[in-house]
């Protein structure tokens, strides 16, 4: 299996990622990547060490593959998935959105599901299914773009002034499909090994042109990679962004200027019915979100232990009011791991014989999560109060002999040395108040996708009303104007 320092000198291909006008040359020389990227490459060595229980033998490839890339068949399979989705995710603490298992967890689905892609002119079906075995033989690390970029939201890419500006197919040729345009939102693209491309939005039929679905390397002739401001590099020092320094995922804009997809790399062309069917009839969209949610849980118990050790330095835990927080603090975070195992445990097997998780649970979850986040955050500042702005200015505060005698002095709570204070109030501003922490909000928050449409089209459609309505209506016709009650008839009879 692949690993971690194999992923890294495989980034040196010539890919064009721009910052600040410019191209970045390597992007392992370049601060706003590097520290990430090795991140990435801990988790790949996390998965090639058989002692960490993340391989398993993959029947498609006949061999040892990521279990994060396995699509589960049984119950036991489904549980050990998710143990190896958490072992990486408690790796980043839940910080790395878009670590390789997500959209690899994708292309389980798609691989278990090829009819779904079938076409009567060309071999897509075969094309999934031998795209997912590249995923599990190679170890891959895939970003995705699904997004249409937000030129109008009222609305879609047909309806737009300017041709092409979501990506979408211009011509064919004996090769493959040329497309031009762009898409976002390109997570840790700049560091990833492929891009998946496609569109996730309801389409129109005056659409067609942008109902597409492939796969290609970062570093193909035309792509583009635009990142949006990297924090990584405004970091000064581990000690004072602890978060920042490890887990700035690269956002970008991926354009494309005429790019030959390869035949063998088109998975959906022109067809808007299948580019739907891709996420929700092949179970790919219950399965990758329940991959967020496994890690977006992690997260949180991350959160709420630095709250709590916060409460414990300043001496607040005895005061009713912080218990009470840190009791609110515990009831969202475990309803978030609750919803988890409730999926999990609610689980089905579809006529592929793929194990899903309970999609009532899931999108339950994911309902609230742009409520969830902001209240955990919210919860964190009041318990940290101003101790987040009563900080040195950086690492050199604590080393200078100048000003370390008074940050000794001042700084600093009863058993609890400066530099120890200091350091966890650092990481809670990276969770609440650094750059890195107000994009980490904004994520959470849309993560899968604007809030109306994850409650309306997710959590809305899956939660089961009829079945509740049913019972609702069985109790309603048990009685009525002429029930009695205990034989006692309606109290009416002698008026």
């Amino acid at each position: 299996m692949r690993t971690g320092k194999q992923y890294l000198k495989s980034l040196n291909d010539g890919r064009t990622v721009i910052l600040d006008g410019e191209v970045v040359g390597h992007v392992l020389e370049h601060p706003a990547f590097a520290n990430v990227a090795r991140t990435m490459a801990e988790l790949f060595d996390i998965a090639a060490d058989p002692a960490n229980g993340m391989q398993f033998h993959s029947e498609e490839i006949n061999g040892p593959a990521n279990r994060t890339f396995a699509a589960p068949r049984t119950q036991e399979e489904l549980v050990l998935r998710r143990q190896a989705i958490e072992k990486w995710a408690k790796h980043t603490h839940g910080w790395v959105g878009r670590s390789p298992d997500h959209v690899g967890t994708f292309f389980a689905a798609f691989g278990s599901h090829p009819d779904v892609f079938k076409n009567e002119e060309r071999d897509f079906a075969g094309n999934v299914e031998r795209y997912y075995r590249k995923v599990l033989s190679e170890n891959l690390y895939l970003s995705y773009a699904i997004i249409p970029p937000q030129v109008s939201r009222a609305t879609t890419a047909s309806g737009w002034e300017g041709e092409y500006l979501q990506v979408g197919v211009v011509r064919e040729t004996e090769e493959g499909i040329i497309v031009r345009g762009s898409q976002m939102l390109a997570t840790g693209a700049a560091i990833a090994d492929e891009v998946f491309v496609t569109c996730i939005k309801p389409l129109g039929p005056d659409d067609v042109d942008f109902a597409v679905s492939f796969a290609i390397p970062v570093a193909t002739d035309g792509l583009k990679l635009y990142c949006r401001r990297p924090f990584a590099p405004a970091a000064t020092s581990e000690f004072d962004y602890p978060l920042t320094s490890h887990y700035d995922e690269p956002d970008a804009l991926v354009v494309f200027d005429d790019v030959l997809i390869p035949w063998d790399r088109v998975f959906i062309n022109r067809n808007i019915d299948t580019l739907r069917r891709q996420f929700f009839d092949t179970g790919a969209h219950a399965l990758g979100n329940w991959q967020a949610q496994i890690r977006f849980s992690t997260k949180l118990k991350f959160i709420a232990s630095v709250a709590r050790k916060v409460t414990q330095v300043n001496g607040t835990d005895k005061i009713p009011g912080v218990q009470e927080k840190l009791g609110e603090l515990a009831a969202i975070v475990q309803s978030v791991e609750s919803a988890v195992l409730a999926a999990e445990y609610t689980a089905t097997t579809d006529d592929a014989g793929m194990r899903l998780p309970g999609k009532s649970a899931l999108y339950g979850a994911m309902g609230l999560q742009s409520e969830t986040y902001p209240r955990v955050i919210s919860i964190l500042r009041d318990l940290v109060g101003g101790g987040v702005l009563q900080l040195p200015s950086s690492i050199a505060d604590m080393t200078s002999s100048v000003t370390r005698p008074d940050m000794e002095r001042y700084v600093q709570s009863p058993g609890v040395a400066s530099e120890e204070r200091v350091k966890l109030f650092k990481l809670a501003w990276d969770i609440i108040g650094s750059e890195f922490a107000g994009r980490h909000q904004q994520y959470e928050m849309f993560y899968a996708g604007a809030p109306f449409v994850v409650r309306g089209a997710y959590t809305y459609r899956n939660y089961g009303y009829d079945a509740l309505v049913a019972e609702l209506d069985t109790f309603l016709g048990s009685y009525s104007v002429d029930s009695t009650v205990n034989g006692a008839g309606t109290g009416m009879e002698g008026a």
